[in-house]
This record gives C-alpha cells, structure tokens and sequence, in this order.
C-alpha cells in the first residue's frame, strides 16, 4: 500500500492507474477507522481495481466549538485497517495541501437538502463537505465513491452535488455498520463515557419502534415523530437535537400519508457527544 500525503503524489499514481486503464474506487473519510469505514473499503475493493481512502479531519466542515481540535487523529492505525482490507492508497494531506489559498473557492448546494436537520445547527457544514469531498473527486478521479447511510443527509447532498456538477462517477452507499447491541459505528463513540455509552442505545430502539409501528401501518409523519421523540425523552441522558421525518431524495416536507421513501433522522447529546443516526421508510 501507497501512503500519499501530497495532492502531486496521489495525481501521480492516479495518472499510473489510469494509463493502465484500471478502475478507481475512492472512500473519503475522516480517520479514525472502524469496522463501518472498513465495510466501504472492503467494497470498494471487490469492485474497483484500485482502491484509495482519503484520511483527512477537514476543517471546513467544523463550526465554532465543535471538536475539530480534540477530533480522534490515528493515522498509523487507519493506514493498517485500510490495507488489511484492500486499499492501494492512502491519502492523508495537511490542511494546507488541500486548501493552498487564503482566499477560498467554495463548492455549495442549496435548497432543503442541506437547510434542514444537521443543516439547521451546523450552517456551514455541508459547505465545507461538498467543497473536501468535489476536491477528492478532482483528484482520484474515481469511478466510484463509497459512503456511508449512516450520514444519510450529507449522502443525499453529494448526490445532488454530482449530479448538478456532472460528475463522472457512481456513487456507491452502504448500509449503517452497527455494533452487536444496535449502536451505530462511529468515530465519536469513542468519547462516550460507559454509561453515556449505554444510554445511546436508545437510538437505535427508538428508531427499531418506528419501524414497527411504520409497517404496521402508520403513515402519519408527526405520530412517527412524536412516539420516536417520546421514547428518547424517556432515556434521562438524551439531549434532542432533532426528530424529524422528510421525504427524499431533496428532504422536502413529508406529505401525510407518506409517499416514497422519507428520511427519519435523529441527532441526540449525550454528555458532550451528539450522536446521528437514521432509518429509511419507504411506502411500497
């Protein structure tokens, strides 16, 4: 495996892979690696010739007092779980590689799709996601990307994304990794304390109740949200961020009944930890 840490080295091995007509297969991430990370590059891997994971904490896509500086950074162990499961290259620049000038060019979608839920407290976030992640694209060049449905917005922003900026490349989305007790992986659990740990679950079941009460015919949105919100609440550590039900793909107003597939997202506290997780309901 090849650990670039300069937009000049990984241009160099992409020309290398494209000379030889190869395909690419591009997992963007943030570092610190666990098994969800490790089922988008094993994917990728089965699918592509070339395999390249991009390790970077990108600052464009913290607010003020958010956790860029206390972010998990563990790249020797990222570069291990990365080649155990397939990659040929790891990317893993500075700040100052991927973003050269002061004055900033800047890569934005608008609409509902990144106004609602994390949008909604985090107004700059997407921002700074689809300008990292079209940088990416740029330079892998990949025929297809790999990401995760347990960020279910930023998933729907960056397909807007490529297909508003006729991006030559599939985008490939893989179901949330959880752990045996329903959590879902993340980076961030790491900062969870045991009990807050425990109360987490909490996610989980509630959207598992959800989904009960969806496919026993439940089609009203605000009766979702409330009996999802209402089970939260009853776990004392749980600080809501947000309960919300839209449909999609561009995360309008979902209609009642519902129609199609709607997105119910969920963003909780727990301690100092806000935790996101997420089901698809769809009406057949």
């Amino acid at each position: 495996m090849i650990l670039c840490k300069t937009v000049e080295e990984l241009r160099n091995e992409i020309a290398i892979a494209k000379t030889a007509g190869k395909t690419i297969g591009l997992v963007p991430t943030m570092g610190a690696l666990h098994e969800g990370h490790a089922s988008l590059v094993k994917a990728a891997n089965q699918e592509n010739d070339v395999v390249v994971v991009s390790v970077f904490v990108n600052p464009t896509q913290f607010g003020p007092n958010e956790d860029l500086d206390s972010y998990p950074r563990t790249l020797d162990a990222d570069c291990k779980l990365a080649e155990a499961q397939g990659a040929d290259i790891v990317f893993a620049p500075s700040p100052k590689e991927m973003y050269p000038s002061e004055d900033m060019t800047w890569v934005e979608v608008t609409g509902d799709v990144t106004k609602v839920l994390c949008g909604r407290s985090r107004p700059i976030h997407f921002r700074g996601v689809t300008t990292v992640v079209s940088k990416l694209f740029n330079l892998a060049q990949p025929d297809r990307a790999y990401f995760g449905q347990k960020d279910a917005q930023q998933v729907q922003v960056l397909k807007r994304m490529v297909k508003d900026l006729f991006f030559n490349l599939q985008m490939r989305i893989m179901p949330i990794v959880r752990e045996a007790d329903g959590l879902a992986k993340s980076s961030r659990n790491t900062y969870l304390s045991a009990e807050e740990r425990q109360a987490g679950l909490i996610l989980s079941k509630s959207l598992k109740h959800a989904q009960e009460l969806f496919a026993a015919g439940e089609h009203d949105p605000q009766k979702l949200v409330a009996a999802t919100t209402a089970m939260i609440k009853a776990e004392p550590m749980a600080d809501i961020d947000y309960v919300e039900i839209y449909q999609m793909p561009d995360l309008n107003e979902c209609p009642n009944p519902m129609q199609g597939e709607n997105l119910l997202a969920l963003a909780v506290r727990f301690g100092k930890t806000r935790l996101i997780d997420n089901t698809i309901l769809e009406v057949k």
